[in-house]
């Protein structure tokens, strides 16, 4: 068996294009992701965010909570992660997040789904293959609950027309 020939796969354009983000489009993002604990205590751990509330059950239960609090950033990560495919995976540079608001938190074992409203799509003037979009994202657990939204700004690609001839 020899080396295989990576110039014989096809290439298959994922995500989408500046052109197909209409200002007030709305995209559901797929499945959903429930956050365990180990992600929490490995996330929380990783970041050196020893923050008792999100490694401490205990200490969680003793301020009022039914388990540990599931670490914020990792809830913000989580739901960014659940739109990617849809609204940046052609790439494009990460322009921004404003007005990031945790409206109640998020406990193991809750399962976070997403959605995004296109508010902006406009032409970049310094980059004509690349235009600018702005989406507010907003994350509910699975009982319908607002646990977080935002809006994010993103560099996206243009299609590419074919050259005239």
């Amino acid at each position: 068996m020899g080396e295989p020939d990576f110039d014989s796969f096809a290439l298959v354009p994922h995500g989408n294009q500046f052109e197909d983000f209409p200002e007030g489009r709305t995209f559901d993002h797929h499945w959903g992701r429930t956050i365990t604990d180990g992600d929490n205590a490995l996330f929380s751990t990783a970041t050196c965010n020893w923050n008792p509330m999100h490694l401490n059950a205990e200490f969680a239960r003793a301020h009022g909570h039914p388990d540990v609090v599931v670490n914020p950033m990792l809830v913000l990560c989580t739901v960014v992660g659940l739109s990617v495919e849809d609204l940046s995976e052609t790439g494009g540079a990460f322009l921004g997040m404003e007005e990031v608001r945790f409206h109640q938190p998020v406990y193991p074992g809750d399962t976070l789904t997403a959605s995004s409203r296109v508010l902006e799509a406009r032409e970049s003037t310094s980059r004509p293959s690349t235009g600018i979009v702005t989406w507010h994202t907003e994350a509910r657990n699975q009982w319908g609950d607002l646990v977080l939204d935002y809006r994010r700004t993103n560099l996206v690609a243009k299609r590419r027309r074919a050259p005239r001839d």
